[in-house]
């Protein structure tokens, strides 16, 4: 049986010896998952915001698309992985809430976090070779450490595997 690691709100882990990274109840959040297939490092990401430079209380760099990426591919070297060989997965970005005045920035929290984390990978060069973004459900997702395939799990939708 395969050790699964929780991976909460604002909240980052790495894995590798075939363990499972999952994160539950992406809405506007998004997940990032990273990997190196070379050394089987894993990493998964579930943040809450797009930009740590816009917040005072920044502490937590695993609330912050910018931020966390950053510090998950730091912890990933550390643990074994080589930063040029790492890749992406996303999940997340829903608008899960719509109101008559839909150009109000709490709304477009999903697509902003969707539109931070792209820039943010391109930013450090890292290849995104797969996406379930958008729409207006949650999802749930587990990550492999030994094969990189991420799960995706929404509420009211098929499976998704990227």
């Amino acid at each position: 049986m395969k050790k699964i690691i929780r991976v909460g709100m604002a909240d980052l882990k790495v894995a590798k010896n075939a363990e499972i990274l999952t994160s539950l109840g992406l809405g506007s959040c998004v997940g990032i998952a990273l990997y190196d297939k070379k050394s089987k490092v894993a990493g998964l990401v579930h943040i809450m915001l797009p930009y740590s430079a816009k917040i005072r209380d920044n502490k937590n760099p695993a609330k912050f698309a910018d931020a966390g990426i950053k510090e998950l591919v730091k912890q990933m070297t550390k643990a074994g992985a080589n930063k040029y060989n790492i890749t992406a997965k996303i999940a997340g970005g829903a608008q899960m809430f719509s109101f008559a005045n839909s150009n109000n920035d709490l709304l477009t929290i999903g697509e902003r976090n969707v539109a931070a984390v792209l820039k943010t990978l391109e930013e450090l060069d890292i290849k995104l070779l797969g996406q379930d973004i958008g729409g207006n459900c949650g999802r749930s997702i587990d990550f492999c450490s030994d094969t990189g395939i991420l799960n995706i799990r929404t509420i009211g939708s098929s499976n998704k595997q990227l």
